[in-house]
């Protein structure tokens, strides 16, 4: 039995197998009430949390010791639950599959490296968001989590180059000798700098996506002893890292044919050299995140669009970018669904008419910001801006299309450009106008 935002009742509760809290508008569900009811559901094998953030460590010190064939658990945002919850379910549930801890504050190293000995099938393990955590914890996942999937280690501020395995090319020279008199404070600036690098005997052949998006501490060394240690790694977020530079994108192309989806926005520091070679050394790219990258131009953005396989290209505040690129992509590229131009100042809507016409295959696109978009008749067919996500005083400048509204455009532009060419022919001024009318006056 599957039950979705709701307690089970009495006679569900023996035959309750997956519980699941998105969100509770009732206000029913509370840390009591489940851990009244937990008590009765000893065959479940799901359970989702993150819409009781409340839940704390007693409610999951009863559900491990009733639900043994527990597989899965979502406890992301309950910044109730503390290293003691997790523990207990580490000594009781040994089956668990996939974990989602994201959020959950009070957690600490011990747990994380509990769980890392003691689910040899653990697949799929969310850490985002944990301010406590560092590399002391993270280097007993990659010791003893061998069979991981998903890795997810966004906005962990304490993770360093420590936390993930060391270059193999490190592996042979060893570290100089140091001079016992040194302060050891000056020369190391805290324990976790201390640690030894970390060299492992064996691969994670069977991880595929690594999300480490927003650690601020990580160097082109960390990317480097990733892609040594998980050579078919197939999404990697990197977004907000922003030391990295083009010596990690680089040592990415070792990847090949198994990348599929890379995170790069906010780095900053990378340069068209390195996202040309990256093009050419992963053929089988489908989605890309370029915003914020503020070095790259047109020659970056073409090398990309020539691939088969590309779906997805965020070029938001890449403003070196122009026509050119757009042209190039609409003359060579037939398998973009979505793009982002948000804030290309260079782009035209000349571009974007032929972008339209040539593209069949294109989904959405976003320009935001675009200074082109800002002329009389574009309005009507923008998508309903998103709540939260826009000031009132943005809301003249959201441009984004999708669906009909980018075949609207299309079709907009078109009668546009045929007027334009009858002025041409009867030597009549042309002026841009908001309506959908032909006639020329």
């Amino acid at each position: 039995m599957h039950i979705i935002d709701r307690l089970p009742t009495a006679d569900e509760q023996p035959f309750v197998r997956h519980l699941v809290f998105q969100r509770d508008d009732s206000g029913e569900v509370t840390d009591d009430r489940l851990a009244q009811i937990l008590a009765f559901c000893p065959n479940l094998q799901t359970v989702e949390f993150h819409g009781v953030p409340d839940v704390s460590d007693r409610t999951l010190v009863q559900l491990a010791s009733t639900a043994n064939n527990l597989e899965g658990i979502d406890l992301t945002g309950c910044r109730q639950v503390t290293d003691v919850g997790v523990i207990e379910l580490a000594s009781q549930c040994s089956d668990l599959l996939w974990m989602k801890l994201s959020g959950v504050v009070g957690l600490t190293d011990p747990s994380v490296s509990i769980i890392a000995k003691t689910f040899p099938h653990l697949i799929d393990l969310d850490l985002s968001d944990l301010p406590l955590l560092t590399a002391l914890s993270l280097r007993d996942l990659w010791t003893f989590s061998r069979n991981l999937r998903k890795l997810r280690l966004a906005r962990c501020p304490q993770l360093s180059d420590k936390a993930f395995p060391s270059p193999k090319r490190r592996s042979t020279s060893p570290d100089p000798p140091r001079d016992e008199d040194e302060d050891t404070e000056d020369r190391h600036g805290s324990w976790l700098d201390m640690l030894p690098g970390l060299f492992l005997s064996h691969t994670a052949d069977n991880l595929r996506l690594l999300d480490v998006s927003h650690c601020v501490q990580l160097t082109d060394d960390a990317i480097e002893g990733i892609i040594d240690h998980a050579p078919r790694l197939q999404t990697l977020v990197l977004s907000g890292c922003v030391t990295l530079t083009d010596r990690a994108v680089e040592k990415m192309c070792r990847l090949g044919d198994n990348l599929d989806t890379l995170m790069l926005s906010h780095v900053s520091n990378i340069t068209d050299n390195a996202v040309v070679k990256l093009a050419r050394s992963c053929p089988k790219l489908r989605c890309v995140d370029l915003s914020y990258c503020r070095r790259l131009t047109d020659l970056a953005v073409t090398e990309l669009a020539s691939l088969s396989n590309l779906r997805r290209m965020n070029l938001i505040r890449v403003r070196k970018i122009t026509d050119n690129a757009i042209y190039f992509i609409a003359e060579h590229n037939t398998t973009l669904e979505r793009l982002y131009l948000s804030h290309c100042d260079n782009i035209t809507l000349d571009a974007i008419h032929l972008l339209l016409r040539r593209m069949t295959t294109l989904r959405h696109l976003n320009a935001t910001g675009v200074a082109a978009f800002k002329r009389m008749g574009v309005n009507r067919f923008c998508d309903r801006t998103p709540r939260g996500h826009y000031v009132v005083d943005m809301h003249d400048s959201f441009h984004a299309f999708s669906g009909a509204n980018l075949t609207a455009l299309r079709q907009f532009l078109d009668k546009e450009q045929r007027r334009r060419w009858d002025a041409e022919e009867r030597c009549i001024p042309f002026a841009p106008r908001e309506d959908d009318a032909m006639d020329l006056y």
